[in-house]
């Protein structure tokens, strides 16, 4: 699929804009849009320096488009892939010949070598290599520098039986160096440990752009040692084309717009960081591997592809959503009870789970639970919430939640220990963390007593405020469901948990108590967004007469001793020049403060 397919859907800007900040905070905000385009600016700037290669934004701008891009419906996917999984030897002719579609499907997945391809149009060696030569992007003030954030990044094991693909962010050092953001957990990093452990190079190259499937399938959570580029050729129905490398024996997609290629000498670490990530927080500076550019070659008119990330909703929210719809049915090999299962990207995908299951006997849901915690990716998603069969769509999510507040039973309430995701930046320890399961399939017995009482917000406050002076508001949502949130905002000058230690006693008015230092008191989109990120379930879940729930910033207060991150927010000058030059439009103030952009 070449950008032809998707004309309709780009908006073109020709107004000079810079690399640093100015097109991805325009890129940030396009996404938030109710409905969103592909950005495609064509006078990249950094200073009075132009570059010659446009940038691309947002390429999975919004359902249209993914299915575009995909070529067909998500469950249509998904329905090929679980007649797949559930093939039986075929009795009859008529199953023989379906059986043989099905066989052909999967021949199609294996990768083809050939030997010219157009993304080796310009070949840049040596010295000529540089990265500068690349409009790459600083997205966020507080970002460490320049970052290639929608990089295809293959690597192949030590002996050359693993190849593999992945979507890591890479740091811009200078010309000819490159940091590779491979987390602990990721396959990349299993694969430099090879190298290390060996003390050899390790050949890296990074493809930019192409065919934009090529990008999703670089970020699709396939079993290890299955090369990510076998899911495209499944897809596409066509054996994937690929080109060896010029200075390494790394096989990249013919049609890639730019490709960086290099190698990674292990022996060699260098702080990575601060970046803008796709939590809404800063992830903090650590070292990680470099990358040494040897070569880069491009298309004979590249584009350069990016993505912005950070606070939700973001073109995140789109491929997420891909993922998850084309990957339910190899999640019920593992947990086949499960019915369906969605990721709020305001629960930034990880950290929340919402999942429908039909419950047939006592601990049902807990199984699940430990089934899905166990799963590849999964296994770092810390809030799982399960419901039964009778309850509403998993996206009706006001529906859904009334669903589970009258269902909500805190003897129902799992809290375990497990892996967190290395960009978690509330666990009790990095890379170890809380679990919090619910068990909401059915409803509960209890029911609030004759007195228990829903009192209006400010009453409510009132009453607050004379045992603890540090509340500042107080919103209560929900109220008529058996188990209503209260939101308590305060000032951080004691912790959450001494406060509740005050306030449990009001049984009678209270059910579900969430603590913010923050602002999102009036804002469920972004407070579900807070609260998430914020909470590691062993240390800020709190059972007791009531439920507490700590969803504030932490600090030695909290008995938090690792360093808090930063929010990702935008430069205010830099939305006023956007403004200025009337480049924000089909955006309402009302949701430019929703999102927290202003």
């Amino acid at each position: 699929m070449n950008l032809d397919n998707l004309k309709e859907y780009i908006k073109v800007i020709d107004t000079p804009l810079d690399v640093n900040l100015e097109i991805p905070h325009l890129a940030y905000i396009e996404a938030k849009k109710k409905n969103p385009k592909i950005l495609l600016f064509t006078s990249p700037m950094q200073g009075d320096k132009k570059y010659d290669i446009p940038v691309l934004m947002n390429i999975f701008a919004n359902d249209e488009v993914v299915e575009k891009i995909f070529g067909k419906k998500l469950d249509l996917i998904a329905e090929e892939i679980e007649s797949l999984i559930k093939m039986k030897p075929p009795k009859t002719l008529s199953d023989k010949l379906k059986a043989f579609g099905k066989l052909f499907a999967i021949k199609n997945t294996i990768p083809k070598s050939v030997k010219n391809a157009e993304c080796q149009y310009h070949i840049y060696e040596g010295e000529a290599a540089k990265l500068s030569r690349l409009p790459i992007l600083k997205t966020w003030e507080k970002d460490g520098g320049k970052f290639i954030t929608m990089g295809q990044v293959y690597t192949k094991s030590l002996d050359g039986n693993i190849r593999n693909v992945g979507m890591y962010r890479l740091q811009v050092y200078d010309d000819y160096r490159l940091g590779l953001h491979w987390q602990i957990h990721k396959d990349s990093a299993h694969l430099f440990w090879e190298y290390k452990k060996a003390n050899k190079l390790m050949p890296v190259s990074v493809a930019i752009g192409g065919d934009p499937l090529w990008t999703w399938c670089a970020t699709a959570p396939m079993p290890p040692g299955i090369f990510e580029v076998m899911l495209y050729g499944f897809i596409r129905g066509k054996n994937p084309k690929l080109v060896k490398c010029i200075s390494n024996d790394l096989e990249v997609p013919v049609d890639a717009d730019i490709v960086i290629e290099g190698y990674c000498d292990p022996k060699e670490m260098e702080i990575e960081g601060m970046f803008g990530d796709h939590t809404g927080y800063y992830t903090l500076k650590k070292p990680f591997p470099v990358m040494r550019v040897k070569t880069i070659t491009t298309k004979k008119e590249p584009y350069f592809y990016a993505t912005v990330v950070g606070k939700p909703p973001l073109e995140d929210k789109y491929m997420g959503y891909a993922t998850e719809r084309i990957f339910l049915p190899l999640l019920k090999t593992t947990a086949p009870d499960l019915i369906d299962y969605a990721m709020p990207e305001n629960g930034v995908f990880h950290n929340l789970i919402l999942a429908k299951i039909a419950p047939r006997y006592p601990g049902h849901s807990l199984q699940v639970m430990h089934s899905l915690w166990g799963v590849g990716q999964m296994s770092f998603v810390k809030h799982a919430v399960f419901v039964g069969e009778d309850a509403p769509p998993l996206r009706d999510y006001e529906n859904l939640t009334k669903y589970i507040l009258n269902n909500f039973d805190k003897e129902k309430i799992l809290i375990s220990k497990g892996i967190v995701d290395e960009l978690d930046h509330s666990s009790i320890e990095e890379l170890v963390g809380g679990k919090l399961g619910i068990d909401a399939t059915q409803e509960s017995n209890r029911v609030p007593g004759s007195e228990f009482r829903v009192l209006e917000n400010e009453e409510l406050l009132k009453k607050l405020k004379e045992v603890e002076p540090l509340i500042e508001d107080v919103r209560q949502y929900f109220v008529e469901t058996k188990n209503p949130i209260c939101v308590i905002k305060f000032k951080k000058e004691k912790s959450a948990k001494e406060i509740f230690e005050k306030i449990k006693q009001f049984k009678e008015n209270l059910r579900i108590v969430v603590f913010i230092n923050t602002d999102e008191i009036n804002n469920p989109y972004m407070l579900v967004w807070r609260v998430t990120n914020n909470i590691d379930a062993l240390r800020d879940v709190w059972i007791d007469e009531i439920v507490g729930i700590d969803g504030s910033n932490k600090n030695e207060l909290d008995g938090f001793m690792r360093v808090w991150p930063p929010d990702v927010d935008t430069t205010a000058k830099v939305i006023e020049k956007l403004k200025n030059l009337g480049l924000i439009e089909g955006i309402s103030e009302e949701e430019l403060n929703k999102y927290q952009i202003i």
